[in-house]
């Protein structure tokens, strides 16, 4: 098993979401632990604890918001752009993109529970080697 295999499986391994009730399904509030640095479009953001959420726009909803663990201050507001799955399941999956070397794991999708639509994070090419 090559070693990105190896730490991608470490990676979701480490990952720890919990999901707000039903009250947040219009704007898919979620709240994720990650143990180690993860790189969004643009930035990288440190291991530790995050709300995500869409931005609470009627006309977009491929616009994802960054939060810090209390949701009162925003980090980074990224463009995402629709994606979707067969199935759904009653919990967040979120994916990453292998990467080269020692960068960090990119977040790739993320599909709040109970849906099949979800988001996919869109990375420059020169980024994603």
């Amino acid at each position: 098993m090559s070693f990105q295999r190896i730490a991608l499986m470490v990676a979701l391994g480490i990952l720890t979401i919990a999901p707000f009730s039903k009250a947040s399904e219009w704007d898919k509030r979620t709240v994720v632990t990650f143990g180690q640095p993860v790189e969004i479009p643009g930035k990288v953001l440190p291991a530790g604890t995050y709300v995500m959420r869409l931005l609470n726009n009627t006309g977009d909803r491929n616009i994802v918001q960054f939060f810090n663990k209390d949701g009162t201050r925003l980090i980074d507001t990224v463009m995402a752009v629709a994606d979707a799955r067969l199935e759904p399941t009653g919990h967040t999956v979120i994916t990453f993109s292998e990467r080269r070397g020692d960068a960090p794991q990119a977040l790739n999708q993320w599909f709040y529970p109970g849906d099949i639509d979800g988001s996919q994070f869109v990375y420059p090419h020169a980024t994603m080697r």
